[in-house]
């Protein structure tokens, strides 16, 4: 059985914090594998993970990182964020944004519908925001008027 990297916890290299996730370190913020994790510990059983290979889908979001800074500068002006999301995204593009793995070999979730990944599920930080619109989706049969509203709805 695969873990969800969220059942395991461990000492993030970076700061040293001793309960970061699988996915990130919640003091330092540092985006994580778990595999990268010193000392990891399964939140269910407190045994220690055995790491295994498996082939995954990732996101390349380091091609996307020019882009991403002029449109940070700008919307984060624009949008008054608060100091610390700011803080938190510019860390992240200073260290240079890394591929981040978005399936998982979980048996819960949404599917990969491609032929060699149909046991694995997207990561739900992938697929969540797709989640609200096909939900509304599935119980109004005028959605439309929501999500595609341009004079009442703004979507980022």
């Amino acid at each position: 059985m695969f873990l969800s990297d969220r059942y395991v916890k461990g000492m993030c290299p970076e700061c040293e914090y001793e309960e970061a996730n699988g996915d990130q370190c919640d003091k330092c913020g540092k985006l994580l594998n778990t595999t990268e994790l010193v000392s990891p510990k399964c939140t269910l059983c407190g045994g220690s993970p055995e790491n295994r290979d498996s082939v995954h889908l990732f996101l390349k979001l380091g091609t996307l990182q020019p882009e991403l800074e002029d449109f940070i500068e700008k919307q984060s002006a624009a949008g008054k964020w608060g100091n610390n999301t700011k803080t938190i995204t510019s860390t992240w593009l200073k260290q240079g944004l890394r591929s981040r793995c978005i399936t998982r070999d979980l048996q819960w979730g949404t599917p990969v519908p491609l032929d060699n990944f149909r046991h694995k599920v997207f990561y739900v930080w992938f697929d969540a925001p797709i989640g609200y619109i096909s939900i509304t989706a599935g119980q109004l049969d005028n959605w439309r008027d929501w999500w595609q509203n341009k004079d009442q709805v703004e979507m980022y």
